[in-house]
């Protein structure tokens, strides 16, 4: 049976498991504490608080910027038509942010080590080009489809999340995942069957960013477990992510968008318009870097499969609140196949 032994890491205070070796008069050398049946009830229950407590505040982040990103992007409601230029904005907001944390908490915020250009080119941007079209993609297909239909597709990242999670070696491979990701795949084919307003484009870019989103998060894990870089902390992470994510949806946001076009609409046609439109595209991006951390820290503490299977119910209240507020319509085959992707990840 592991033991656990308590150490004190620049200032926190963690217990972590040891051999049995350092009860043979070992552990004295190496000021090692063995932890009590209490200690370690305690020590459970403070992990399983703090990780609750993440993933409510990234339940409520998320939610609350799905609903203001579909309100952004409908054309029947403000109609701004540029997610992907917003999605470029939200990217120098959450720099700043990150920015200002490390500034004014280096302690908490700043590790010691960065990432060397190879490492940056090599491991960081891959991740933030992934990350950029998971992000890009997803408010882009909110232009076409309802916000009901795109978390019922969204909800499918887990198969890809299960998939790269295998092919990195995040997660061992086994029969009874595969069965998951069949059960998912599944229940998101009966979703698709019976949408009333499907809209291939639509459905075709937020799979994508589906596809992309199992990348991103494989590869942010990879980089958070890696501490030789520097990107061991949401903060840091966030401030090495961004520039490259931002560059990454400027491109497209350029090529796609046109930022010509976009600074010759009516949006910014004149002073007030355009204090108007910048503080309903910037505002959010306060949303989204609380999310991002939260996210982040879910990673970091619990690992990506944990953090997506936990995403599945949020994914539930998203449609519910959705069919709520915008009044999206849920056929009963839409219901089962919604119900098919909640089961497939508690048989993890």
């Amino acid at each position: 049976m592991a033991n656990y032994a308590e150490n004190d890491t620049e200032g926190r205070h963690s217990y972590t498991p040891v051999e049995s070796s350092f009860r043979e008069g070992v552990h004295s050398e190496f000021n090692v504490h063995i932890a009590s049946l209490a200690e370690k009830r305690r020590i459970w229950w403070r992990t399983a608080i703090i990780n609750g407590c993440f993933i409510a505040s990234w339940y409520i982040f998320a939610t609350a910027l799905s609903l203001y990103n579909k309100w952004m992007f409908s054309p029947d409601l403000f109609g701004f038509p540029y997610p992907l230029f917003v999605t470029t904005l939200h990217m120098l907001v959450q720099f700043v942010l990150a920015t200002a944390l490390r500034v004014c908490f280096p302690h908490h915020f700043r590790p010691e080590r960065s990432p060397s250009v190879k490492d940056y080119g090599k491991k960081v941007v891959p991740t933030a080009v992934s990350t950029g079209l998971d992000i890009g993609l997803s408010n882009l297909s909110l232009k076409t489809i309802t916000l009901s239909f795109y978390t019922m597709c969204k909800s499918s990242s887990l198969i890809f999340v299960l998939s790269f999670a295998f092919f990195f070696r995040l997660e061992v491979f086994s029969l009874r995942l595969v069965a998951v990701i069949l059960l998912i795949f599944g229940g998101v084919i009966l979703m698709v069957a019976s949408e009333t307003a499907f809209v291939l484009p639509g459905f075709l870019l937020v799979m994508t960013a589906s596809a992309c989103g199992g990348l991103r998060w494989s590869l942010t894990q990879l980089l958070m477990k890696n501490k030789n870089i520097g990107l061991d902390n949401p903060a840091a992470t966030m401030f090495w992510l961004t520039p490259a994510i931002g560059a990454t949806t400027a491109f497209l946001s350029i090529i796609w968008e046109g930022w010509f076009t976009i600074y010759a609409s009516p949006f910014f046609q004149d002073t007030a318009s355009t204090l108007r439109s910048g503080l309903f595209l910037v505002a959010p991006g306060i949303l989204a870097f609380c999310m991002v951390m939260s996210e982040y820290y879910i990673i970091q503490r619990a690992g990506v499969l944990p953090m997506s299977i936990a995403g599945i119910a949020k994914e539930v209240s998203t449609i519910t609140v959705a069919a709520w507020f915008y009044g999206d319509e849920l056929t009963p085959l839409n219901i089962v196949g919604v119900g098919i992707t909640i089961c497939g990840p508690f048989r993890v």
